[in-house]
């Protein structure tokens, strides 16, 4: 998937947050670090930080929503961390995007913490960032 696909989910799956460029996607795929996993429509892209893994970002295309498609990328993308032997997988996710946050929880994802204030909205207005995380190793 290239970074123009990726950049254009992105931009369709968040209308709340400002969408990560072609140009930042580019960037973050040079990175040894960071491992994509894709969908015709959907991503999720990884970082690995041993001993952890971060989920940098999952994006949908809205006419797929609520289909898996999220769940399966979410699954396999732990599974990777897993096999990395990443004893920890966490993330960060917008307090209003409740349809994330379910999928996380059902996923095994528990909340830590909040960063107040953390993402800007495109009316200028603020959203507390909630951290989640769970443990995938041994």
């Amino acid at each position: 998937m290239t970074p123009n696909r990726l950049a254009l989910i992105h931009a369709a799956a968040f209308d709340t947050q400002r969408p990560w460029t072609e140009a930042e996607f580019e960037a973050l795929l040079a990175s040894p670090s960071a491992h994509l996993f894709h969908h015709e429509n959907g991503f999720l892209l990884l970082r690995l930080l041993p001993p952890d893994a971060e989920i940098l970002t999952l994006a949908v295309a809205p006419e797929a929503q609520q289909q898996g498609v999220g769940r399966h990328l979410v699954i396999e993308a732990m599974r990777f961390a897993r096999d990395a032997e990443a004893s920890r997988i966490f993330l960060e996710v917008a307090a209003s995007n409740t349809a994330a946050r379910s999928l996380y929880e059902r996923t095994g994802f528990v909340e830590t913490g909040q960063r107040p204030d953390y993402y800007t909205l495109p009316d200028g207005g603020k959203d507390h960032a909630v951290m989640m995380e769970q443990a995938i190793g041994d």
